[in-house]
């Protein structure tokens, strides 16, 4: 089982996506990240949604409105990201079981109980490596890996697909994007 739902794949992939070949922004409506990368239409409406209210991205106006990065791409991490779709989560529970060992016949030594758990602890400084090591990765960070490892023409070929996809789309093409914006309004 994974700690991050797949929401936050989809969000980060989307998200490059929003991220243009000098690391400008550009701009996509749901509908159409949705049909780029085969995803469900209506749950990366709602990850639209929480990334809109967590100020990741903003909405466009218009029938050909859609979304753009809110801020500047070096300046969105992943933790940001994985904060705003799945918030805070701890990666560990801790249960307190270092008092039930069945050698202490009811009565629990102090020095069982003396200070926090050491598990614990440990798995709160591993939580935290994780949070900076996310922190420390922007999406423009991860658009530049992507960019460098995909072909020269491809940029070009997401800038012309979404273009066109932009010329051609009328108000049924907009639904969605307009649902996510009165969402975003009344929230």
């Amino acid at each position: 089982m994974s700690l991050y739902s797949a929401g936050v794949e989809y969000g980060i992939h989307c998200l490059i996506f929003l991220v243009g070949n000098g690391g400008e922004t550009r701009e996509a409506s749901v509908r159409d990240l949705a049909e780029l990368q085969g995803v469900p239409l209506d749950y990366l409406a709602k990850i639209f949604t929480k990334l809109a209210k967590a100020k990741l991205v903003v909405a466009t106006e218009g029938v050909r409105g859609g979304f753009k990065l809110a801020r500047p791409a070096d300046e969105i991490s992943l933790l940001d990201i994985v904060n705003a779709i799945d918030g805070r989560k701890a990666i560990f529970e801790c249960r307190e079981i270092r008092g039930r060992c069945a050698l202490f016949e009811g009565e629990v030594p102090a020095w069982a109980l003396d200070g926090p758990c050491s598990v614990h602890g440990a798995m709160l400084i591993a939580q935290k490596r994780m949070e900076e090591a996310l922190a420390q990765q922007t999406i423009l960070d991860i658009a530049r890996k992507v960019g460098r490892k995909a072909p020269a023409q491809f940029n070009a070929q997401v800038d012309s697909w979404m273009s066109e996809r932009r010329e051609k789309k009328g108000t049924a093409g907009a639904q969605a994007d307009q649902l996510i914006q009165v969402t975003e309004i009344k929230g």
